[in-house]
């Protein structure tokens, strides 16, 4: 390198010191690094203007060859919009699409616990590190994501959750997709961004539309005014997108969810926090912060302003 100026010099020996230390980390952690000019990249991803350079890969990486489809929404969802993203997760996967999403609170979370209630694979783009999971309750979500599907990011190994980050992951999500659907996006949402990425990138944008008094769905209702087809059920999504195999019934246990403890313990309508519910349980916040976790997923609890909790 005795041509480069000497500062030059520097940074590319700095830049190639912390490749050196990404692969190592990624090795330790068993990551594949896949390229972009490799055979393992994907197809569809490397068409669009800017694909990431690198992905680290925990999981398969032949699913992030197979046919997606991205649901992505609002982190603070309405148990109403959980229980579409999950529902749509479900009947997108039995059908045999892979679900791709952001591993987010609220909608990304519950359309990734969909597939995986449909056996079916699911991948999750984050806004740092494969190694990171964030938010930290769905460590749980993500190792399920793992064993069928895979945790995908251009971020090296250790990149915390910034949050400059996110926006550049969402091109990532519309670009593995062959359709984004959105589900409860405020005007200012950051699933707007994902539309966007995804109408630059010639894929198909729909939208679940929501209450009219509900400021939750009015970027929702922007998008299907300006041509994106709304959603009613996964039906429409399959139609768009041309996809022939039909959606697998519910299995018999997905039906009938026998409401647990802890929501007994909440009565319908009532907000409560986690010291209210740990002093009513006798259990430790922890613990309790878990299960209401897997409930919000569910679409069984949400999560209002100030952290405390309403049973759906």
């Amino acid at each position: 390198m005795g041509w480069f100026p000497e500062e030059s010099r520097a940074r590319i020996e700095t830049a190639v010191e912390r490749a050196r230390r990404a692969l190592d980390a990624g090795s330790r952690l068993g990551l594949a690094v896949v390229t972009a000019g490799s055979e393992s990249y994907p197809d569809l991803l490397r068409q669009i203007i800017d694909p990431p350079i690198v992905l680290w890969v925990k999981g398969s990486v032949a699913v992030l060859h197979e046919p997606q489809v991205a649901v992505v929404g609002a982190r603070v969802a309405s148990p109403a919009g959980l229980k579409a993203a999950r529902q749509l997760g479900h009947d997108l996967a039995s059908a045999g699409l892979t679900v791709v999403s952001g591993m987010a609170r609220g909608v990304d979370g519950a359309a990734h616990a969909g597939a995986l209630d449909a056996a079916g694979a699911t991948v999750a783009v984050l806004g740092c590190g494969a190694d990171v999971v964030y938010p930290p309750e769905h460590a749980q979500l993500a190792q399920r994501i793992v064993e069928t599907g895979a945790i995908v990011t251009e971020l090296a190994p250790g990149a915390q959750p910034f949050p400059h980050h996110f926006p550049l992951r969402n091109r990532i999500i519309s670009g593995l997709a062959r359709a984004v659907v959105v589900i409860e996006a405020s005007e200012k949402s950051g699933s707007l961004i994902t539309a966007r990425a995804a109408n630059e990138q010639g894929r198909d944008v729909l939208a679940v539309p929501g209450p009219i008094l509900s400021g939750r769905s009015r970027g929702c209702h922007s998008l299907i005014r300006d041509g994106a087809r709304l959603v009613d059920s996964a039906k429409d999504i399959l139609e768009e997108i041309g996809w022939t195999r039909a959606v697998r019934e519910a299995s018999a246990a997905n039906k009938s969810l026998q409401m647990s403890e802890l929501e007994e313990t909440m009565a319908a309508g009532e907000s409560y926090t986690v010291d209210d519910l740990a002093s009513r349980t006798g259990r430790p916040a922890h613990e309790l912060l878990a299960e209401l976790g897997e409930l919000e997923l569910a679409g069984r609890v949400s999560r209002i302003a100030g952290g405390a909790f309403v049973r759906a």
